[in-house]
Formats: C-alpha cells, sequence, structure tokens
C-alpha cells in the first residue's frame, strides 16, 4: 500500500518495545522534490526528526552536523539505522522507501532500531 503524505508537520510514534510506551517525536515531512532536496542542509540543529518520502538513500553533503539515518520499509518497519557524518554518501537501501533523519545519537534513545515498528501521524494545519 503506497503512502502519500505533503510536506508539513507530524509525529513520528516509535511503538514501545516489549509493551513499553510508545515515544512520540516532532517530525518534519517532506515529500516534494524541493523539501527532500533541501533536507537538513544547512542547519546546526533539528528538534525531532525529518521524514523523505519517497527515498532509499541520502547523502550528507553540506550539512553542518552528524546524523542517525533510519531507512524504513513500505510497512514504516525500521530496516537499518546507521550515523552518518558530514560529507559522506550513503548507500541507497533496496527496500527502503522513506528516510527519517535525525542529530547524531537521539533514535537509540527513541528506540529507533532495526525491526522497530513506526507510525506516522500528520498535524493538521490550524491544529
Amino acid at each position: 500500500m503506497g503512502r502519500r503524505w505533503r510536506d508539513g508537520r507530524g509525529e513520528l510514534v516509535v511503538s514501545g518495545g516489549g509493551g513499553g510506551p510508545s515515544v512520540r517525536v516532532p517530525l518534519e515531512i517532506a515529500t516534494s522534490y524541493r523539501a527532500r532536496t533541501k533536507g537538513l542542509l544547512g542547519r546546526d540543529f533539528i528538534d525531532g526528526a525529518i521524514l523523505l518520502s519517497p527515498a532509499n538513500g541520502v547523502h550528507t553533503f553540506r550539512m553542518r552536523m552528524p546524523i542517525d539515518v533510519a531507512y524504513l520499509d513500505r510497512h514504516l518497519r525500521v530496516i537499518a539505522v546507521r550515523t552518518m557524518r558530514p560529507g559522506r554518501l550513503g548507500m541507497p537501501r533496496l527496500r527502503a522507501r522513506h528516510v527519517v533523519e535525525a542529530g547524531m545519537g537521539v533514535m537509540g534513545e527513541w528506540g529507533v532500531r532495526e525491526g522497530a515498528q513506526v507510525e506516522v501521524v500528520v498535524v493538521e494545519k490550524g491544529s
């Protein structure tokens, strides 16, 4: 089932492993070519994470900070998590349909790891 989001804001919900509580993270949603191309370029910080969709690979050229990158399949299950320093080219993941980027080290705190299930909740404008 293909997912269709628009550029905007939302929340990344990380299911709690072993019946633990879910974690909710502020999320920027980048689906247009322009928004996906810009991504985190030129930023020193991100509050939460950014979802790039569709995407199966990323690069960190012209980035100012190291980032965590989670590759998601079409069911929003995490298939890999990598930390990338500025100036690197990440190899595309064959089964990846979406990519989530966040500041280095935070994904582990949120429970984003290989096999984790996530959900994207869109925040409607004006709410």
